[in-house]
C-alpha cells in the first residue's frame, strides 16, 4: 500500500516507526564477525542497564504527577525526613548497576582489544593498511600484493591488520566485523578481525577527511579459502608494480577510485611510509630506511643535533677545533646532560662512564 494512500493521521506514525525499525537493519546491529558480535551484545547490554534506571524514572514521573495533582489531597507530614525503604532503593540499584557496569567494562575492555590477537588454530593473513587522498591501499606482505580500494580474506581466519596514513588523520572501520581504529601518519595502529561467514561488507573512513571523503570507502570480500586463492591469482594477472614511482603517483589526492590491483609491491614499502614522517636521524641511525636519509643541511646545529641523536658524534679533539675556527657546529651536543636529571642518561650508542655500565633503561 503506497504511504500516499493512508489516512493523513497514520502517515506520521509509519513514517516514525520506519526510522526506528530501519536501525534493525544496520550493519553494527547485523553483524557478521565474532569482534562485531561481542560488540554487539555489550552495545545491547549496556542499553538494558541504562533503561533500568530510564524507564523506572519516567513512569514514576507520570505516576507522580498524576497522584499528588493539585485536586487531590493529601496528608500533610511537615515533620517527616526519612523512609528506609527509599533510602535503600535509592542507594542499593545504583551500587549494583555501577558494579555491573564496572566489572563488565573491565572484562570486554580486555576482551576487546584490538590489539588482542585472536585465538585460533588457523594461521592469520597480514594485511597493511594506508589511508591516502582518498582511497585505501591494502598491501598483503605474504603474498607480495597491493590493492586500491578493494580487500579479500577467507572467512574464519584471523586478520592481522597493521594500519597508517599517508596524508592526515583517518579512520579504518568495517562496521559488520566490528571495531573502528584511526589511521595516523608516522604511526601505526592495529587491529584483528574475522569474519564468520562469506559475503561482501563495506568498508570506510569514519573520520571526515576532506574535499574527496564521500567516496572513500573499499569493498571487504571474505571468501572460502578457495575464492581467496583465485582473487590473489587475479591481482597478479594485472601485471603492474607498485614501485616507488607508481607509489608516488598513487598518493596524489583523487577521489572515487576503482579498485586497481598490483602484481608485486616495493620490499617494506609500509615500514617506509611511517618512516617518512619521523625526525631526520632515523634515515641514518638504527631505525633507518632506504632514501630517507638526514634531510637537514649539512654543517647547521640542526644536522648536529640529528647526528649526535643517531649515535654519530664528534670526537672532543674534533669539537674542541671547531670551537678555536669560531664554527658554530662546536655547539655541545651532549648539552642535554646538563639539565637537571639528565646527567645519568646516555644515547644509544655513547659509551658509559668510566668503571660504570649502562643499564637498559639508559640505553633507551
Amino acid at each position: 500500500m503506497s504511504l500516499l494512500k493512508l489516512p493523513g493521521r497514520a502517515r506520521p506514525w509509519i513514517l516514525l516507526a520506519s526510522v526506528f525499525l530501519g536501525g534493525c537493519q544496520s550493519a553494527i546491529l547485523n553483524p557478521k564477525g565474532q569482534i562485531g558480535i561481542d560488540e554487539r551484545n555489550l552495545l545491547v547490554t549496556c542499553t538494558v542497564l541504562m533503561l533500568l534506571v530510564v524507564v523506572p524514572v519516567i513512569v514514576m514521573t507520570l505516576v507522580f504527577a498524576y497522584r499528588y495533582r493539585a485536586t487531590r489531597q493529601h496528608r500533610y507530614e511537615p515533620e517527616w525526613h526519612h523512609s528506609t525503604p527509599i533510602e535503600i532503593v535509592v542507594w542499593a540499584i545504583p551500587c549494583v548497576i555501577i558494579t555491573v557496569l564496572g566489572v563488565l567494562v573491565w572484562r570486554s575492555s580486555h576482551a576487546l582489544d584490538p590489539y588482542r590477537p585472536l585465538d585460533s588454530e588457523v594461521a592469520p593473513v597480514t594485511i597493511e593498511a594506508v589511508s591516502l587522498d582518498w582511497k585505501w591501499l591494502f598491501i598483503y606482505p605474504e603474498q607480495n600484493i597491493a590493492v586500491v580500494n578493494e580487500m579479500a580474506f577467507p572467512e574464519q581466519t584471523p586478520l592481522n591488520f597493521r594500519i597508517t596514513s599517508d596524508s592526515v588523520m583517518n579512520s579504518f572501520f568495517i562496521p559488520q566485523l566490528g571495531t573502528m581504529i584511526y589511521s595516523m601518519a608516522g604511526m601505526e595502529t592495529k587491529l584483528h578481525l574475522i569474519a564468520n561467514e562469506q559475503g561482501s561488507f563495506r568498508g570506510l573512513s569514519s573520520h571526515y577527511s576532506g574535499h574527496g571523503f564521500s567516496g572513500m570507502h573499499f569493498k571487504a570480500l571474505a571468501t572460502d579459502q578457495a575464492g581467496f586463492d583465485a582473487w590473489i591469482a587475479k591481482v597478479r594477472a594485472s601485471g603492474r608494480a607498485l614501485d616507488a614511482a607508481a607509489y608516488a603517483e598513487l598518493a596524489k589526492p583523487s577521489e572515487d577510485v576503482p579498485p586497481t590491483y598490483y602484481a608485486s609491491v616495493q620490499p617494506e614499502l609500509f615500514d617506509t611510509i611511517i618512516a617518512k614522517y619521523m625526525m631526520g636521524s632515523h634515515g641514518t641511525g638504527e631505525h633507518g630506511m632506504p632514501g630517507m636519509d638526514n634531510p637537514a643541511e649539512p654543517g647547521t646545529e640542526a644536522a648536529a643535533q640529528a647526528n649526535a641523536h643517531a649515535g654519530d658524534y664528534a670526537t672532543p679533539d674534533a669539537a674542541s677545533g671547531a670551537a678555536d675556527n669560531g664554527d658554530s657546529d662546536a655547539h655541545d651536543t651532549h648539552s642535554m646532560d646538563s639539565m637537571p636529571g639528565m646527567g645519568d642518561t646516555h644515547h644509544d650508542d655513547a659509551p658509559a662512564p668510566a668503571g660504570g655500565t649502562q643499564t637498559l633503561q639508559e640505553k633507551h
